[in-house]
């Protein structure tokens, strides 16, 4: 059954190019190493919770976005086997840039998928 990656982060709103010039760079290599796809989403319509939500989850500031991201591999077996050598060609990719957020606020994980209609 496939694996997903999940990513949820704040991005600053005037970083969303540099943003998504990064996120087609770092998709492609995902994808050059076995992913089936990867998902890149702007916030757009997010509510604000009353004890939680996205916004705070990612302690966004008022002049960020919050990005929803997700990469789907064959299995988490295909992500494990490709996760270093995908990492380190990524950070090439990035080189001494600083990124285009603040990474220290990101929220991400590794899921089976259970159900897909």
């Amino acid at each position: 059954m496939e694996y997903v990656d999940g990513y949820l982060i704040a991005v600053p709103t005037a970083n969303k190019e540099e943003y998504e010039d990064l996120a087609r760079k770092t998709g492609a290599i995902m994808k050059k190493h076995g992913a089936l796809s990867v998902v890149e989403c702007w916030g757009d319509d997010i509510p604000e919770g009353k004890i939680n939500s996205l916004h705070t989850a990612v302690l966004r500031k008022p002049d960020e976005t919050v990005v929803f991201s997700w990469v789907v591999w064959p299995d988490r077996q295909t992500r494990d086997k490709v996760h270093k050598e995908m990492v380190r060609e990524m950070e090439e990719v990035m080189g001494k840039d600083p990124m285009p957020f603040d990474g220290s606020r990101m929220i991400f994980g590794g899921f089976d998928v259970m159900l897909k209609v």
